[in-house]
């Protein structure tokens, strides 16, 4: 296990402490957004987007102050929402219809959410201010840490 995944695993193990205290679903994404940008060096802006009435609208997050809701169908938490998927972007200049909330994010990482029943409602989106910062790694890390969600 790459050491990555192992600090991923550490802090899976730290906010499933956290987050059994509520069933809140939003509670637990704000704790997860708390710890997970604290943790990670890498980690410039981490919040979650709901889509709420078809806008992405942003629910919580930590980090520099953020959109307010998402210009319609553009950039890469509508790419992550729209066709279910994670998505990695490496260089955001290089992404078409990025939207730059803040001048200093380089690349990202956009995970759907789904509720129980497999539909997304909203989107885990981080940002770096470095180049290159995301690989799938953190992808399966993000991925089992959001799995505590309806734990």
């Amino acid at each position: 296990m790459s050491a990555k995944l192992a600090k991923y695993d550490r802090l899976y193990e730290q906010i499933k402490g956290y987050v059994q205290t509520t069933d809140d679903i939003w509670a637990r994404l704000a704790t997860m957004e708390a710890v997970l940008h604290h943790k990670m060096q890498t980690f410039f802006w981490t919040g979650v987007y709901a889509l709420i009435d078809d806008e992405l609208i942003v629910r919580s997050y930590q980090g520099p102050v953020a959109c307010q809701k998402l210009r319609h169908h553009t950039g890469v938490c509508w790419a992550a929402v729209s066709t279910g998927e994670t998505v990695i972007v490496p260089d955001v200049e290089r992404f078409p219809g990025h939207i730059a909330c803040n001048s200093k994010s380089r690349s990202e990482i956009v995970l759907p959410i789904r509720d129980r029943e497999g539909r997304v409602f909203a989107c885990l989106d981080v940002d770096s201010d470095r180049l290159d910062a995301f690989d799938r790694e953190d992808e399966e890390g993000l991925k089992k840490i959001l799995s505590l969600l309806f734990d």
